[in-house]
C-alpha cells in the first residue's frame, strides 16, 4: 500500500503514540503524531520490556537501541516475603524466558524505551505543542481541534493520549472513574546509595498485608527503580507529576523488612499518584476513529504490561490497515475485534492481583505462598508473554474468510 492511500493522524505522542507511528511506517503508511508538549519527554520511572513487547520492538529494528540502556534480566523474578524478605518463589529467566518466547525480559527507565521508538519515527511526522481540546464527528469523519486553533479532519484518526484521552470521551463518552483505594508511590534510586540486593539483574516483589512493593534496576543499573502500593487517600490524585515525601513512603512501610527502609530513604522525593479503576469499555471505535493503549484499556500496573499491550496495540491496528487497504471502517472493526477481548483479559487480572498481593497474614496468605513456590509463572502466563500480532491478524482474517490464504506469515513477528 503507497503511504498516501491514508491520512493518518496519532494524537498523543507517548510510548503507544510513536509504538503506533513505528509500526504504521513500517507498513508503508506515513502518519503524523500530535503531540501537545513542547518536547517529547517521557516522565515517570521504570517498565518491563517482556518478551512480547521485546519481539515487536525488535521487529521495528528499535530494541538493539534501547538494549544500549536496557537491563536484561537474569537472576530474574522473585516475591519476597513482607516481613523479613524470604524468598517465597524465584524464577531464572536467563535461557527459559528466550528458549519459550524467543526473547528476554528486559526494564528500562520509560524516557528510554521513548527514545529508541522515536528513532522510528522521523521528526518531520511530529507536530509538537499541539494538543487536542475537543473531537467532533461529521458524519463519519473525525475532526480534532486543538487549542491553538488548529483544525485536522483526518482519513484516520488514531486516540494514543493516555488515561484521560479527549478522543475517547467523543467515542466512547464520560466514564467516570472509581476509588481504587490504592496509591503508587515511584522513585529512581541511584544505584551507589542503594543496597546490594536491590541492585541484581531481578525483579524482585515483596508483599505483605495492603501493601507491595517492586524494584528492579533501570539505566545500565546505573539506578534502581521502586514502585510501591499501600492504600489510598482521598487527597491523593492520578497524576505522573504528584510528589509525597521520602517520610510518607518509609512509614507506608514500617515494620517491613529495614532493608526495605534504607532502599526508600535512598530515594529522595518520590512521586505518588492514585490508581483509579475503570472498567472495560464496550466498543473502541467510531466512524473513521479509534484508540490504543491507555486511551482505550487503562490498566493497572499488576502484571507491568501496560507499556506492552499499548505496543501490541500499534502493531495489530498497522497489519488490519495493511490487509484491508482503503478500507478503513473495516481494518477498525478487525482491529478492535482482535485486541479488546485480549486487554479486557488483561484488565481483570491485573485487577485481581492487587487483591493476591495485599492478603493479610493467615489461611489465605499461607495458600498463596504455597502456590507461588509451586508455580512457575513464565509458563503460566504464556497466554502474555507468546502473543504474536501476526499470527493473531491472520486467525482472525482465517475466521471472517474461510477460503482465504492468510494474508502475513504465522511465526513469532
Amino acid at each position: 500500500m503507497g503511504s498516501d492511500s491514508i491520512d493518518i493522524a496519532i494524537v498523543g505522542g507517548g510510548i503507544g503514540g510513536l509504538a503506533a507511528a513505528a509500526s504504521l511506517r513500517a507498513q508503508g503508511f506515513a502518519p503524523i503524531v500530535y503531540e501537545q508538549a513542547r518536547a517529547l519527554t517521557e516522565i515517570g520511572a521504570g517498565l518491563v520490556v517482556a518478551p512480547n513487547a521485546g519481539r515487536l520492538l525488535r521487529g521495528l529494528g528499535v530494541l538493539e537501541g534501547l538494549l544500549t540502556r536496557a537491563v536484561r534480566l537474569d537472576v530474574g523474578w522473585e516475591f519476597r516475603r513482607w516481613q523479613d524478605g524470604s524468598v517465597l518463589s524465584s524464577e531464572d529467566l536467563e535461557s527459559a524466558c528466550r528458549d519459550l518466547y524467543g526473547e528476554h525480559t528486559y526494564t528500562a527507565h520509560r524516557a528510554d524505551l521513548l527514545d529508541a521508538l522515536r528513532s522510528a519515527v522521523p521528526e518531520s511526522s511530529v507536530r509538537l505543542g499541539m494538543r487536542a481540546t475537543s473531537v467532533s464527528f461529521d458524519g463519519e469523519d473525525a475532526v480534532v481541534t486543538f487549542e491553538n486553533g488548529d483544525r485536522i479532519r483526518p482519513g484516520l484518526l488514531v486516540g494514543a493520549d493516555g488515561v484521560h484521552s479527549v478522543v475517547r470521551r467523543s467515542i466512547a463518552g464520560d466514564h467516570p472513574a472509581r476509588e481504587s483505594g490504592i496509591c503508587a508511590f515511584r522513585a529512581l534510586v541511584p544505584a551507589s546509595h542503594a543496597p546490594e540486593f536491590a541492585t541484581r539483574a531481578a525483579q524482585t516483589l515483596w508483599v505483605g498485608p495492603d501493601r507491595h512493593l517492586v524494584h528492579y534496576p533501570v539505566s545500565s543499573g546505573k539506578f534502581v527503580n521502586v514502585v510501591a502500593f499501600a492504600p489510598t487517600s482521598a487527597a491523593t490524585v492520578e497524576s505522573w507529576s504528584a510528589t509525597s515525601s521520602t517520610e510518607e513512603l518509609v512509614a507506608e512501610f514500617e515494620g517491613w523488612d529495614p532493608r526495605l527502609s534504607r532502599l526508600i530513604e535512598a530515594a529522595g522525593t518520590p512521586g505518588r499518584w492514585a490508581l483509579l479503576d475503570r472498567e472495560p469499555l464496550d466498543g473502541w471505535n467510531r466512524g473513521n476513529a479509534t484508540m490504543l493503549g491507555d486511551a482505550a484499556h487503562p490498566m493497572f500496573p499488576f502484571f507491568a504490561q501496560g507499556a506492552a499491550q499499548a505496543i501490541e496495540d500499534a502493531a495489530v491496528l498497522a497489519l488490519c490497515l495493511s490487509e484491508h487497504g482503503p478500507d478503513v471502517q473495516s481494518s477498525l472493526e478487525a482491529y478492535e475485534a482482535i485486541r479488546r477481548p485480549r486487554t479486557t483479559r488483561m484488565q481483570h487480572v491485573s485487577h485481581g492481583r492487587s487483591l493476591v498481593n495485599h492478603l493479610p497474614d493467615g489461611v489465605e496468605q499461607r495458600a498463596r505462598d504455597d502456590a507461588y513456590a509451586a508455580g512457575d509463572p513464565l509458563t503460566d502466563n504464556g497466554w502474555i508473554y507468546g502473543y504474536d500480532p501476526v499470527d493473531a491478524v491472520a486467525r482472525h482474517t482465517f475466521s471472517a474468510d474461510a477460503d482465504r490464504p492468510p494474508a502475513f506469515p504465522l511465526g513469532t513477528s
